[in-house]
């Protein structure tokens, strides 16, 4: 069902309710751990929710929920990584992620925007890693720079700067180990691969982005403190947001690490990936509630398990002029 079904599922359960009181917070914070938020961030939401709601002495569930709106928004609000040109992209994250396809889908971004897009097949750990990268560079007919496997990274980076300058390319996305976060060998490598790109082209705009998997939770605050440790983290590619994610983890990622969500990914095709915009996450996250909402005790009456899918929330979003 992903993030939509899943994340704020419980929620539009919570605001159902007709009276703000203890149990209706008490319900409130426990469905925001629940749905990978964490302890820490769920506890500060809530405790500036009730604050809120107490100053502006509102009453009713309705405007609470704007309350909880602005909140939400402000959470995840953070300085945006800007895209200056020419830029160097180093993507980082464990096996499993959506990495190559994440870094396909990004070529396809600046593609769009008229941007000269190269790319490097520094995962040459991996057997099929270079020939993965090279069939969807292929596809998108855009030059890609690799060695054989088992060939030193950074000097295929060394290689893709080289080809980069020559040709003149606004953008070089730098693919790497889908290594496990414990490994030290590999994690010291990134950090060769970030010294040779910053030190061969130091005019370049270097970005470090990280590929989290939305689907495994917590799990994901882990890895990005591993990989802090060894190079810089400028934001996240958060993925797999149409599968089983709850999507909750966003918040304590941006809230508790500092790290900014620069892109999501919602979908298999090459275009589904989007620029993070908080507001919109947001509003398309309470207008499924406020939908969901009218339709619930329809499909109570015959004991569905799901009030509302994802697909009858697209559905009725289009038919509700949305």
């Amino acid at each position: 069902m992903g993030i939509f079904g899943n994340f704020f599922k419980k929620i539009k359960y919570v605001f159902t309710k007709n009276e703000l009181n203890d149990d209706f917070y008490d319900e409130l914070e426990q469905t925001l751990i629940s749905s990978d938020m964490g302890v820490t961030t769920s506890e500060e939401i809530i405790e500036e929710f009730k604050d809120t709601v107490k100053k502006r002495m509102i009453k009713d569930v309705e405007n609470a929920q704007k309350v909880l709106r602005e909140i939400l928004i402000e959470k995840l609000h953070f300085e945006e990584v800007k895209f200056e040109y020419p830029m160097i992209i180093t993507v980082v994250g464990v096996n499993g992620v959506g990495k190559t396809t994440s870094i396909a889908k990004m070529a396809n971004y600046f593609g769009k925007q008229k941007k000269n897009v190269m790319l490097v097949a520094g995962d040459t750990f991996r057997a099929a890693a270079t020939e993965q990268l090279d069939e969807w560079a292929n596809r998108l007919k855009i030059k890609i720079v690799k060695q054989g496997e088992g060939a030193d990274s950074a000097s295929v980076v060394f290689d893709g700067i080289t080809s980069m300058k020559a040709k003149k390319a606004d953008v070089l996305i730098v693919d790497t180990a889908g290594r496990l976060h414990t490994k030290v060998n590999l994690m010291k490598e990134l950090e060769k691969i970030n010294n040779v790109a910053k030190r061969e082209y130091p005019e370049a705009k270097h970005i470090n982005l990280i590929v989290l998997d939305a689907s495994i939770g917590q799990n994901s605050l882990a890895q990005v403190q591993a990989f802090k440790k060894s190079v810089n983290i400028d934001g996240i590619i958060l993925t797999k947001l149409d599968g089983t994610a709850k999507g909750g983890v966003a918040y304590p990622i941006v809230n508790e690490l500092q790290v900014p969500i620069v892109f999501t990914g919602f979908g298999e095709t090459i275009n589904d990936l989007s620029k993070f915009n908080v507001q919109e996450f947001v509003d398309k996250i309470l207008m499924y509630l406020s939908i969901s909402n009218i339709y619930m005790d329809k499909c109570y009456k015959f004991n569905y398990e799901e009030p509302l899918s994802i697909e009858w929330f697209f559905l009725l979003s289009y038919k509700l002029g949305y």
